[in-house]
């Protein structure tokens, strides 16, 4: 079987992934600490922690709670800083096989542009992912990923410092995902993923206070595959560019799902907290239904459902 894609075809140095399954951003850290726990060099790529400018201690606690069919976090963006990323795991991803894809974050347009900067001519990346849909940091993320404007403004300013393909990843807090879409991917971007969490809250009804430090956080999980099934859907039809879908994929079935709404690859996040092994599970998922259903190409499988 052939599970490869190419998620940057129009990129001189284009983005080939051995097959569609990736991590999402913030649930697999940087991919070093789950290395003991399968062969990750089997999936299609790794996408590391938000990264930014400065080192970062995120939001107060407590930062994470369980809800029905889904989890709040609001975690911050807490991580080590560019700096420390460039000294510490570049050099190991740079022995690795599978390609790593480094999520960036910033509170201004320079920053972003700062951090991709900083990237450039380092080993070990093979992408940039532009978070500009975080809904739980002060300043930056989703303040720029709801408007298409500031969303296209900050895309540009990423491709203008690096060489790598620019992934955007999208916000599902908006009136109009294809308005954005299409946004970024004529500021440059060479792919999208749709989408990140929903902003959310939870009440702690004995203490009568938000049980989130930060107040709200951003809901991912099954309570939110529908809905970032639909923005997919809608994505892949107004855009030319590949579509990473995210949001509630726990299993093979749903990464499927979003493969026939026209994904080309997809991210697995939520998942990892209660599973490590899921996105391998979802990658032998998928091969069991490929051979299954007698289909030899992904491809095949891409936009199944819009046909």
């Amino acid at each position: 079987m052939d599970l490869s894609i190419q998620l940057a075809p129009k990129h001189p140095r284009g983005l080939l992934l051995s097959n569609p399954v990736m991590t999402a951003s913030g649930t697999f850290g940087y991919g070093t600490e789950d290395n003991h726990v399968f062969d990750i060099q089997r999936l299609g790529a790794i996408v590391s922690k938000g990264i930014t400018l400065e080192p970062r201690g995120g939001n107060q606690q407590p930062r994470i709670v369980e809800t029905p069919c889904g989890v709040l976090n609001s975690i911050g963006l807490q991580n080590i800083g560019v700096r420390a990323l460039i000294k510490e795991k570049a050099p190991v991803w740079a022995g690795w096989r599978v390609p790593v894809i480094v999520n960036i974050a910033g509170e201004t347009i320079d920053e972003y542009a700062e951090v991709a900067g900083a990237l450039e001519g380092v080993g070990g990346i093979s992408a940039i992912e532009v978070n500009i849909s975080c809904p739980n940091i002060k300043a930056g993320g989703v303040e720029f990923g709801a408007n298409p404007d500031s969303a296209a403004r900050v895309i540009a300013a990423v491709k203008a410092a690096t060489s790598r393909p620019v992934l955007a990843k999208l916000t599902p807090n908006t009136s109009d995902i294809v308005k954005i879409a299409r946004a970024v991917t004529g500021a440059g971007a060479d792919a999208i993923t749709v989408v990140n969490t929903l902003k959310g809250m939870a009440i702690d009804i004995a203490r009568r206070k938000p049980v989130l430090g930060n107040l709200v956080g951003g809901l991912s999980g099954p309570a939110i595959k529908p809905v970032a099934l639909c923005m997919v859907y809608q994505a892949a039809g107004a855009v030319e560019v590949p579509v990473i879908g995210c949001g509630g994929i726990m299993i093979a079935n749903d990464a499927i799902e979003f493969i026939m709404a026209g994904a080309s690859a997809v991210q697995v996040g939520t998942a990892n907290l209660g599973n490590p092994r899921a996105p391998l599970d979802v990658l032998e998922g998928i091969e069991k239904f490929m051979v299954k259903e007698g289909i030899d190409k992904l491809s095949d499988l891409i936009g199944a459902a819009r046909k």
